[in-house]
């Protein structure tokens, strides 16, 4: 979106987020419709409200026309005439109540419907969008787009837009009856909108800059809170909590001085408006008293003008009120709408099908990868693995391990050439139905809010208690599971902290193995594991993945070799692939890699 910095902006911003999200609003459109009409209706009722009071002055005080009643009040008895005005005041003050009851809540329902509806298909969005935008997005400005901004729209949608709608409306309505009342009067008080909109345009554009700035400012700061608190164990260790105090102090500094700085320039706007209005004010009465005085305006003609007059600056008042709040909302709009406009990099295409039950045979023509086109960090991928082979892939740090695998699960597509399972292309089929037969145990295990049950069960919810329980015990977790207080209905605290690195790896390999998927990836799965919690979990291994393909990182080349089939990848190139006593027993990249791990061994006993 472009850069502009001024009340064209939230109007375009408006228009873009009305139609990325017209759907939404045409869902509302009965309570739209009913909203608006009692808007109406209040509206029709506030220009009725001056009028009992000057009929009461012309016809009931006699200061207008020596005191007789003209027209349709001919012939009313003044009494009459004054407790009909004092019931008319009540009735249209109750009617108008009612009707901005209903205008109000029905919008705030409107309002609240749709942008939860917008909440909802952000956070699918977010869920949808590849890991790149993940990698270079900060998680704690990712949740305040998703939480905060959406709120902001919600809110300063319902507290700020639509009173706005209405005041405008009563504006209009108003100075069409005081043009009818005296085109005189009204074309003096409208001398003075020229100032108001100078000081609108000057004001508004720095206060909509300054929301913008604070807007940043608070995504920064909750990214560098998360950021903290994910990593709070490295924080503490590495004693860097006073350099994340004093980046989030500085960083909170911020955005006090951007709120600070929006508060101020709205409130002087807000007396700015206040002074403007003053002196529409004098110049009517000055003006209007002469008129009555000359014979040429009646004195109730006066003050239902006056009254009009002053119900019409409340409006002006209120978009000078409602500009910071706005700007606010804009601001937020907009950070909502970059998400949506980002377009995942790995999507279902046109013609995708459901897969059907796969074999798992993988196969690799001509593969290219890489996160930034023209930049592979994989290169010439051209191998098969068979249905049911368990395949370690060893090399160093970087060479393009996980972005191998990653392929399988279409986490990142290929720049060229393809990846196809039982002799189809993987995009071919939708994601959902292609991801459901691949199951995944990551280095980094992460449970999730819930039980030990729940979160066993999330590869196929489901599923019985007792094919839990059957899973938990291939996955030899059966008997800590079992010995906790609660056994598997025991709460699982944040990132499954309160259990230890074994017990969590062998949860997720239970998920594995409940999941029935034909394929299996193992990412380090012996990673930052004791020797007694290795053999545990390698027994777990050895069963869950028992006839399934299964492709095992490691840097584990003992490992390694008790696999079918090994991968050897360096500098972005599979330069080695078959079985482990084959390559072992050649002078190969395998056979070297040998050599120096059992140096190290060696090393290590001496």
């Amino acid at each position: 979106m472009g850069k502009r910095h001024d009340a064209p902006r939230v109007l375009a911003t408006g228009r873009c987020f009305l139609v990325r999200f017209g759907r939404e609003i045409r869902e509302q459109r009965g309570l739209l419709a009913a909203s608006f009409a009692a808007l109406l209706g209040q509206t029709l009722l506030r220009l009725l409200e001056p009028w009992p009071l000057g009929l009461v002055v012309d016809h009931v005080l006699g200061v207008g026309e020596d005191g007789a009643t003209v027209g349709l009040l001919a012939g009313i008895e003044p009494t009459r005439l004054l407790v009909g005005a004092a019931v008319a005041v009540v009735a249209i003050a109750i009617l108008r109540a009612g009707a901005g009851y209903v205008g109000t809540v029905g919008f705030a329902i409107v309002g609240n419907r749709v942008l939860t509806t917008v909440r909802e298909r952000l956070f699918r969005h977010l869920q949808s969008l590849s890991l790149a935008y993940h990698a270079r997005s900060r998680s704690g400005d990712v949740v305040v787009r998703v939480i905060g901004d959406v709120g902001t729209v919600r809110d300063v949608t319902v507290t700020a837009l639509l009173p706005l709608f209405a005041n405008a409306l009563v504006l209009v309505g108003m100075l069409g009856v005081m043009a009818w009342l005296d085109w005189r009067l009204t074309a003096l008080a409208l001398s003075t909108v020229p100032l108001f909109w100078l000081s609108m345009v000057r004001l508004g554009r720095r206060i909509q800059t300054v929301s913008r700035k604070q807007r940043r400012q608070e995504g920064l700061l909750a990214g560098t809170a998360a950021e903290s608190l994910v990593g709070i164990e490295t924080v503490q260790s590495l004693s860097l909590d006073s350099t994340f105090a004093d980046r989030f102090g500085s960083q909170n500094d911020g955005s006090m001085r951007a709120g600070v700085k929006a508060k101020r320039l709205s409130a002087r706007l807000e007396r700015t408006v206040d002074v403007v209005a003053a002196l529409a004010t004098g110049l009517v009465l000055f003006f209007g008293a002469k008129a009555a005085l000359a014979g040429a305006l009646r004195v109730g003609e006066l003050v239902v003008f006056m009254s009009y007059l002053k119900t019409a600056i409340r409006p002006v008042r209120g978009m000078a009120k409602y500009t910071a709040r706005l700007a606010k909302a804009s601001a937020a709009a907009e950070r909502v709408l970059e998400i949506i406009e980002e377009l995942p990099e790995v999507a279902d295409r046109e013609d995708a099908v459901e897969a059907p039950a796969l074999r798992g045979e993988i196969r690799f023509e001509g593969a290219d990868f890489g996160y930034a086109r023209g930049e592979p960090v994989l290169r010439g991928v051209d191998l098969v693995l068979p249905a049911g082979a368990h395949v370690a892939i060893v090399g160093p740090s970087g060479a393009g391990k996980s972005t191998l695998v990653a392929s399988v699960l279409r986490l990142i597509d290929p720049l060229a050439g393809c990846v196809r399972i039982d002799g189809h292309d993987l995009r071919e089929y939708t994601l959902r139905s292609l991801r459901r037969q691949v199951a995944v145990v990551p280095q980094e295990t992460l449970l999730f809010t819930g039980t030990i049950a729940e979160n066993i069960a999330l590869a196929r919810p489901d599923a019985t208690r007792e094919e839990i329980e059957a899973c938990a015990r291939l996955a030899r977790a059966h008997a800590f599971v079992s010995a906790l207080p609660h056994g598997y209905d025991e709460p699982v605290g944040e990132r499954g902290a309160d259990l230890s690195v074994g017990q969590r790896r062998r949860l997720a390999i239970a998920r594995a193995a409940l999941s029935a998927a034909p394929i299996v990836i193992l990412d380090e799965p012996l990673a930052s594991l004791d020797r007694e919690n290795q053999i545990e979990v390698e027994r777990a291994l050895e069963a869950s993945t028992k006839g399934r393909t299964t492709l095992h990182v490691t840097h584990d080349l003992e490992a390694a070799c008790r696999a079918d089939r090994v991968l050897v990848i360096e500098d972005g190139r599979v330069v080695e692939y078959g079985p482990p006593a084959a390559l072992v027993a050649g002078d190969g990249h395998l056979a070297r890699r040998m050599t120096h791990f059992a140096g190290g061994l060696d090393a290590g006993v001496g």
